[in-house]
This record gives structure tokens, C-alpha cells and sequence, in this order.
């Protein structure tokens, strides 16, 4: 099956980064969201984005602009329901999920695949809430979208061959590469990353090192770009406790318990950069450790 038309649930920083994405390779795109502020935000971002890679000769100036006229949006879910692909990009709650594909479900062509950007829940569970699960899959890209190559590609148990070569030529199309993964929690780069996350945390939690030694030390010492605190503080706290039960709750081991410290954190709002604090503070002109 040719995808020409893509339909994006969530206009938050990993949906505007797929339309930003799809946009620019040439596909029509329709972004939704609940309220018109965040779908206008959602689309500032995007032009933002686009205006930096103008600037530093990613792309044209001609290009940026082609590419903002191919993304639309709508506050109505339903309108999505010609497109060729959709691909859920909103809360990583199962329940929330759910619901969005089964109020599209009425409004889809029948030729239409059905994806979600979930990092950690089962694409096999989710898929077997709707009328079409071989033609559903997890489409996970990594945060931010437009300058992290990988995308996780996960079949359910119900997915057929068709729609898993389709999307692997859509992932080859936007200039991204695939990593197979099977259906178990947390697919691959979680599975790995988060559980080292919530070790450092642990590590904070024990008092082997404050916020700032832990991150100084897994940059400098084994040569990690962000350190695990400010890594969890950018992709947002809740977003890792909830992996986090995934895994505990998926695979029943205490090695996947999360830190009473990461739960506090999320209790308390602070939930990184969105939030304003986290592991850091983010309100002054530097970020400053809160432990």
C-alpha cells in the first residue's frame, strides 16, 4: 500500500515532530489535538524547528515553506479518518489510547494502518481493541523527532507482512532507520535505557552521589551525551515512572521496581524541563540540581 495522506494524534513535542518530519518528506499531513492553543503551538514549534535548520543548511528556505503548507489541523478526531496512516502520539496512558482509537474507528477507510508512539505498552493488547489488528503497529520515534535517526518498528501478534514492509518503506522515505522489535515491555531502547535511568536514581535516592556528580560522571566516565538526571528530566519524569511500571508490571521482576524517589518527584509535579523543575531546576538563567 502507497501512504500519501498521515493523520497525527497530539500536537505535543513528539506529535509536532512527526508532522514536522512527514511534512518534509512530502506526505500531506493533518495534525489533531483537544484544544486549538496547543495545535497553535504545536505548530509554532514546528516552524521554529524548521527556521533552525534553515539556518544551519538543513534544509531551504523554499522547502521549510512547501513543507508548513502540507500540514493542516483539526480539532475533530474523525477528520483523520481518510488517511492513509495514522499514528497516535498522546499520553502514555493505556486508557487514553484506547479511547482515541476506538472514537476513530467509525470514521477509517478500511485500507487505513493504525500506529501508536507508545515506548513501553503492548501494541498487541492495543491492537486488539480495534476492528483491524493485523494493520496495526508500534511506530516509536525518539524524542526529538527530527534529529534522532531511530525508529522502533513493532509488530503485535496479529500484524501481517504487508503492513510491516509498508511502514518499513515510510521509516526508509523520511531518511530514518529501523530497529525490529518484538511486543514485550518496553520494546528495545527502553528496555535498556530506563531501568538505568531509575539506577541512577536509586543512586541519588542512596546518597552515593548528589544530582551533579551522578550526571558528571556517566558523561565523563563512560562518555554519554546527557547525563541519566537530566536525560529523564528532558524526556519528562511521569513519562519514565511510567515505563518504569510498565516493566514492573509486564515482567513481574523487582530489578524493574521504580525508585520511591522518582515516585515522589512525579507526586510532587515536578516532572523535569515541561514542568520547569525535576533532578533540575529550570526556572533561572542556568539549571540548577534540586538535590
Amino acid at each position: 500500500m502507497e501512504i500519501k495522506t498521515v493523520g497525527v494524534v497530539g500536537a505535543g513535542q513528539m506529535g509536532n515532530g512527526i508532522a514536522h518530519i512527514f511534512s518534509l518528506a512530502g506526505y500531506d499531513v493533518q495534525l489533531t489535538d483537544i484544544t486549538q492553543e496547543t495545535l497553535d503551538r504545536g505548530l509554532v514549534n514546528i516552524r521554529k524547528n524548521m527556521d533552525r535548520q534553515v539556518s544551519r543548511d538543513k534544509i531551504t528556505a523554499e522547502e521549510r515553506d512547501i513543507a508548513m503548507g502540507r500540514i493542516s489541523t483539526t480539532l475533530a478526531l474523525k477528520d483523520l479518518g481518510s488517511s492513509d496512516l495514522i499514528i497516535e502520539a498522546a499520553s502514555e496512558r493505556e486508557t487514553i489510547k484506547n479511547a482515541i482509537f476506538e472514537d476513530l474507528q467509525p470514521h477509517l477507510k478500511p485500507t487505513t494502518i493504525l500506529t501508536s508512539n507508545t515506548s513501553s505498552i503492548s501494541i498487541t493488547r492495543l491492537a486488539s481493541r480495534t476492528d483491524r489488528p493485523e494493520r496495526f503497529m508500534g511506530l516509536h520515534f525518539m524524542n526529538p523527532v527530527p534529529v534522532m535517526k531511530l525508529v522502533e518498528l513493532i509488530r503485535g501478534i496479529a500484524t501481517d507482512d504487508e503492513t510491516y514492509q509498508t511502514l518499513l518503506k515510510v521509516v526508509d522515505d523520511l531518511g530514518k532507520t529501523s530497529a525490529s522489535a518484538e511486543d514485550f515491555p518496553a520494546f528495545i531502547v527502553n528496555r535498556i535505557l530506563m531501568p538505568m535511568i531509575n539506577e541512577a536514581v536509586y543512586t541519588l535516592y542512596e546518597g552515593v552521589g548528589n544530582v551533579r556528580s551522578i550526571d558528571t560522571s556517566m558523561k565523563l566516565g563512560a562518555a554519554h551525551p546527557m547525563g541519566p538526571l537530566e536525560l529523564a528530566d528532558f524526556i519528562g519524569l511521569d513519562t519514565c515512572l511510567a515505563i518504569m511500571n510498565v516493566l514492573h508490571e509486564g515482567l513481574a521482576d523487582t530489578k524493574y521496581r521504580p525508585c520511591p524517589l522518582l515516585t515522589k518527584y512525579v507526586e510532587a509535579g515536578w516532572l523535569g524541563r515541561k514542568s520547569g523543575r525535576g533532578f533540575y531546576d529550570y526556572r533561572g538563567d542556568t539549571p540548577v540540581p534540586t538535590r
